[in-house]
């Protein structure tokens, strides 16, 4: 069997590249703070959106969440009683990409959220490669994994803002260090701001609430205003 190459003339990612920056635009200029998440599965994206969410709605902050998973919509269903939440399922792919945000976006109503977060499928690799329109990438890095990973994954943290170190209430038992682990993300994206905390006790969660209402702030304040924006 035969086979030929048809070309398109299109690069389908910068194509992707430019959808997410309108979807950024867009949702600073109704003052939106897109949160993206990632991490490994396990690492506890999921429970920290829970203590989020649950803290950010009871403070009068309006919260919508869209969560990535292969299969079920089990994350969802857990983060529905805290904020609107749209689970997407990507039957089989490794990360989420601009396509399925904007179909999934108007499952959450026409409400404008003051923070829409965006939990990625768990993986270190394919989604430090796909932007999402986001203002602001989060890794999450649980001390249940080990302390080698930035070195080992470089790109999601060298294309992150912050590192949550979570489930430190196991430092106890397990063997993680948080200083090599620092080191070793610091080496690779020396601005980076590094949050350790546990969603299950509390621990340095006052500290991750400081960081977003920080974020929306400097969003809020540097976001065009659309009255002074000429029609076109």
């Amino acid at each position: 069997m035969s086979s030929q190459t048809v070309p398109i003339n299109r690069d389908i990612r910068e194509e992707r590249r430019a959808a997410a920056k309108r979807f950024q635009e867009r949702m600073a200029g109704q003052k939106t703070l897109v949160v993206r998440l990632l991490s490994s599965p396990g690492a506890g994206k999921t429970a920290l959106l829970e203590k989020t969410a649950e803290h950010l709605v009871r403070a009068g902050y309006s919260v919508g969440v869209l969560v990535g998973d292969v299969e079920t919509n089990r994350d969802a269903e857990r983060l529905a009683p805290y904020a609107p939440s749209v689970q997407i399922t990507t039957g089989g792919a490794c990360h989420l990409e601009m396509p399925l945000i904007e179909r999934a976006l108007p499952q959450l109503g026409d409400r404008i959220f003051d923070f829409l977060f965006i939990e990625d499928v768990g993986n270190l690799i394919c989604p430090a490669s796909h932007e999402l329109g986001e203002h602001v990438r989060i890794i999450l890095l649980s001390v249940t994994e080990g302390d080698d990973k930035p070195g080992k994954y470089p790109k999601a943290f060298r294309t992150s803002q912050a590192v949550v170190l979570s489930k430190i209430d196991l430092l106890p038992y397990v063997p993680f260090s948080l200083e090599r682990a620092a080191e070793d993300a610091f080496r690779i994206q020396p601005s980076l701001a590094m949050m350790p905390l546990s969603a299950t006790t509390g621990e340095g969660v006052d500290a991750w609430y400081r960081y977003l209402l920080e974020k929306r702030e400097i969003l809020v304040a540097t976001a065009p205003n659309p009255a002074n924006t000429p029609c076109l």
